[in-house]
């Protein structure tokens, strides 16, 4: 019998992973508006990343 993989559920599958290089500066950047945003850099990028999509499709 197949066993169900354990974690947290999420509401769609996330199979690609990217990674970015930045300096220091831009990294602190980041982790700053996580800190206040109260997100994970993932879900910051993500959200980012719709954000600006939405902004160009106008």
């Amino acid at each position: 019998m197949a066993t169900k993989k354990m974690g947290r559920p999420t509401d769609a599958l996330k199979e690609y992973m990217l990674r970015v290089r930045m300096d220091q500066d831009t990294l602190k950047k980041l982790d700053e508006c996580c800190e206040i945003e109260k997100l994970t850099r993932s879900e910051l990028v993500r959200k980012s990343i719709e954000e600006e999509y939405t902004k160009i499709k106008k």
